[in-house]
């Protein structure tokens, strides 16, 4: 069997759900697509999927097997866009959700930018802090923080991004500099409530050493820009997203701490629900993205790793 069909055949069995429905979908007989991933999985020697005369379920093999596929079906299809001359032209309606304050900042001017290059393509840009669940949202194209809630999304990298802890420099001149994560329970933090998540909780680590710190403070929100004023203002340490910070540490209004240890990751991703079928106006609308915030003067400096 050819590779790429093989990846093909078992994403489409596991986003179909059922060996019945990929069946219909493939107009074979069940037992056809079961003798198939019988194969598959022969060839392999391990097991992919549990399967049940109702539902099929990932194994943890099964599980690593379809995010690589994902991925390299999603790369055979960048190149054949990029040596293609005949692809469509970007138009329609497009709709993008981000989160509120990054939305504002950076994805609102994106898209007049993108709109100018593209102007049959409407765009409606819904800013949102609760998380989304595709596809009952209706959304195309979503700008997501971190790592992947769901590893059936196929989502793409358009930006680097950290978190960090940073004060003003008025607050570490009163209250000292942390030089250990356990001392953050001695400061003022500020704590940002968001989604569901427990909140206080910041999680640090140092190469295989890794701390969970129940940190307090006077003030807490759940709007990202709200927090970051009140650490301009000097009101205590913030964790906040290198992108929404950036600009502040360069003037000197903030200044990160404890920059030896790690925080939870933050790359931006675009989040799609189906890679195989992209729409020309989506996967312009992804590139767009990545070469806006590669060239954003406000973005973080590439490879820098203290401030």
């Amino acid at each position: 069997m050819n590779g790429d069909l093989e990846l093909g055949f078992f994403c489409l069995l596991v986003k179909q759900g059922s060996l019945a429905a990929t069946a219909r979908e493939l107009n074979l007989t069940p037992p056809a697509v079961s003798r198939r991933l019988a194969l598959l999985e022969e060839r392999l020697g391990v097991r992919l999927l549990n399967r049940t005369t109702r539902r099929i379920s990932l194994t943890s093999e099964g599980e690593v097997y379809f995010v690589h596929a994902q991925r390299i079906l999603g790369d055979i299809i960048d190149m054949e866009r990029l040596v293609s001359s005949s692809r469509d032209a970007p138009r329609g309606l497009l709709r993008v959700n981000a989160p509120l304050g990054f939305g504002r900042s950076y994805i609102g001017p994106a898209v007049s930018a993108f709109t100018k290059t593209y102007p049959a393509v409407e765009v409606q840009l819904h800013l949102t802090d609760r998380p989304i669940s595709l596809p009952d949202e209706s959304i195309d194209v979503s700008i997501h923080f971190g790592e992947m809630p769901d590893s059936r999304l196929v989502a793409r990298k358009i930006a680097s991004n950290r978190r960090m802890l940073v004060a003003s420099p008025s607050y570490l001149q009163t209250e000292g500099i942390p030089t250990h994560p356990h001392d953050l329970t001695q400061h003022r933090c500020i704590v940002l409530r968001q989604n569901s998540g427990a909140y206080g909780n910041w999680r640090l680590n140092q190469g295989e050493r890794a701390e969970t710190i129940k940190v307090h403070g006077k003030l807490s929100t759940n709007d990202g820009e709200v927090a970051l004023n009140w650490a301009l203002d000097g009101h205590g340490i913030l964790m906040r997203a290198e992108w929404d910070v950036a600009k502040y540490l360069r003037s000197g209004r903030l200044q990160q701490v404890l920059a030896d240890y790690a925080t939870p990751p933050a790359d931006i991703h675009a989040v799609f629900t189906e890679r195989l079928n992209l729409s020309a106006k989506v996967t312009c609308f992804v590139d767009h993205l990545r070469e806006y915030l590669g060239q954003h003067a406000d973005g973080p400096h590439p490879g820098l790793t203290h401030w």
